[in-house]
């Protein structure tokens, strides 16, 4: 559902488009009751068009609406009008993780104060029961304050089945993105995810993992040329990050080599254990 410039949802504004992504698009609107700038997303048809699906983002908007944490994105409001679905967050400047690492790795005491950010993140919402189920860089904006944790369990949708075949991964404009059977992005999925198995916090410790070794490589922990070479390196484990950046403390490996663990029960089983 594309917006208009002058058009309102509820009490909001729209001033001009932000971008778009697997769960809509984003606008910049004004809040006309509070006289704020606000940012709104606009769910797809795909989250919006099914009652079962709308029932649960709204619980698991509560949910995060609760989350008060620094390096969380706020949720203001969500609202409903003409068919659309809609979320009205804080507005953030700055850029994303992604946009960042397109300039090569990180100084090391940036990587570590961001990882202890995301970290605590994690561990808030994790105790409010809620996963992200797909952090990524894309999903993580840079401020002047520090990261915020965009999308933070919104992304959440149905189980998917526990016999998904390669064949049957949805095709999407971004080949790396898988949305609807498997939810999240292919690069940052842990095993069971691409099983199809529940997700738990330790799915996000994975998924923090591969962000942290990003962000102090420069390079993706997993890269394949199509998604079934993808899914052959995500089997593998990545270089060493030291063999990349020999300047890395060799804690810094240690943590990130157990994120990665292939089985759950090998990894750090909550995110204050990653940064304590």
């Amino acid at each position: 559902m594309a917006l208009q410039v002058g058009q309102r949802l509820g009490p909001y504004e729209i001033l001009f488009a932000i971008g778009a992504g697997g769960m809509g698009e984003v606008y910049r609107a004004r809040d006309t009751r509070l006289d704020r700038i606000v940012a709104v997303k606009v769910l797809s048809d795909h989250l919006a068009g099914r009652a079962e699906l709308r029932e649960r983002f709204d619980r698991e908007a509560r949910t995060v609406a609760s989350l008060n944490h620094p390096h969380i994105c706020t949720l203001h409001d969500i609202g409903h009008q003409d068919g659309a679905d809609y979320l009205v967050m804080e507005y953030l400047e700055g850029e994303t993780l992604a946009q960042r690492l397109k300039k090569g790795p990180l100084p090391i005491a940036q990587v570590l104060q961001y990882a202890i950010e995301i970290s605590d993140a994690l561990d808030k919402a994790h105790r409010k029961g809620v996963t992200h189920r797909d952090l990524k860089p894309g999903n993580i904006m840079l401020t002047k304050s520090g990261t915020k944790l965009l999308d933070f369990g919104l992304a959440k949708q149905e189980v998917a089945p526990t016999n998904v075949q390669l064949s049957q991964l949805p095709t999407a404009n971004d080949p790396l993105t898988a949305q609807g059977t498997i939810v999240g992005t292919l690069q940052y999925m842990a095993p069971e995810q691409l099983e199809g198995k529940e997700a738990d916090a330790r799915t996000d410790i994975f998924a923090f993992g591969v962000v942290v070794y990003e962000m102090a490589t420069g390079k993706k922990a997993f890269e394949g040329k199509s998604q079934a070479s993808l899914i052959a390196k995500l089997e593998t484990d990545p270089p060493p990050i030291s063999s990349l950046q020999p300047m890395t403390p060799p804690a810094l490996d240690r943590v990130v080599k157990k994120c990665l663990a292939k089985e759950p029960e090998k990894r750090w089983q909550a995110a204050s254990d990653v940064c304590g």
